[in-house]
């Protein structure tokens, strides 16, 4: 597990400065280059520089072992941070969607070759970023670093957009169409709208974690067919699940014969837990109610 938790750390700071590292260049460039589009993906930058900062404090407060004031551990933190990486993008969305707009009434600037390179390896750059994340963040449920592999992908799709518009700016100097200047601000209105759209699928699933939706069906079934696996098990009255943060914890009741003593029941119980927790690492807690079953 601790090298689990090395890997996402490692992960985060990786992040954390190669988000910083792509808004001076960004910003540098952009400002050089009279660049309109590179200033905004800059600005979105910094944004996600803050973004990073914040799940990586999250990340590191849900690390934190159980204790009398978060007796269920402090998983959700990581949830948090992933909430505010959302609004974050959301804020960026918007962002980039006004400035789209208001270059359609003012004269396009110039084209520069050095704005569209800086734009090509921002792309590459961030992909890899979100492959490398993602991986990690999928590998050991983090939450906080799913959401920083999604704010790479949206630097993904920014920068995607800053390369076509540039381009086509490029062309239209090129071939003397003035209209293909135009092309960086419509790019930057298609990408507000996809940054957007993946800022509320962020924030969707922050809301149901915060407000304990249950787990998967496919989830669910797996779990009940292992307890139902025990033997001494009659019947399952009831059992639910639900997502802390990078873990899961899993309440069960279930009849078992009533003459049973006391210390067949509790190993019983013990059996139910194994049989859980050895097949799913995600799960961090099974709590068992047992109930008196007769024929």
């Amino acid at each position: 597990m601790t090298g689990g938790n090395n890997a996402s750390m490692l992960a985060v700071w990786i992040s954390l400065l190669s988000n910083a590292a792509l808004t001076v260049l960004k910003l540098l460039v952009g400002l050089l280059a009279g660049s309109q589009v590179l200033i905004a993906d800059g600005v979105h930058n910094a944004g996600d520089v803050i973004a990073t900062a914040a799940a990586l404090s999250s990340m590191r407060i849900s690390k934190r072992p159980a204790d009398e004031d978060h007796p269920y551990g402090h998983g959700k933190a990581e949830v948090l941070g992933s909430g505010i990486v959302a609004i974050i993008l959301g804020l960026a969305a918007l962002y980039i969607g006004y400035h789209a707009v208001l270059a359609f009434f003012h004269e396009p600037g110039q084209a520069s070759l050095l704005a569209l390179a800086a734009a090509i390896v921002s792309v590459v750059w961030k992909q890899a970023l979100y492959v490398y994340t993602m991986r990690i963040g999928r590998k050991e449920n983090s939450k906080g670093l799913i959401a920083t592999a999604y704010d790479h992908l949206a630097d993904v799709y920014a920068s995607i957009a800053a390369v076509i518009g540039i381009g086509l700016a490029l062309i239209g100097d090129y071939y003397d169409i003035h209209y293909l200047a135009y092309g960086d601000p419509a790019a930057g209105i298609i990408v507000s709208v996809l940054v957007l759209k993946l800022a509320w699928h962020m924030a969707q699933e922050a809301i149901d974690i915060l407000m304990e939706k249950t787990v998967s069906e496919e989830k669910l079934s797996e779990y009940t067919s292992l307890v139902r696996s025990i033997p001494q098990v009659k019947r399952i009255d009831r059992i639910r699940a639900r997502e802390h943060g990078h873990y899961i914890l899993v309440d069960v009741r279930v009849s078992i014969p009533g003459e049973l003593s006391i210390q067949q029941g509790h190993d019983i119980a013990r059996s139910i837990k194994r049989a859980i927790m050895d097949r799913h690492q995600e799960v961090d807690e099974v709590l068992i109610h047992l109930n008196p079953w007769y024929s």
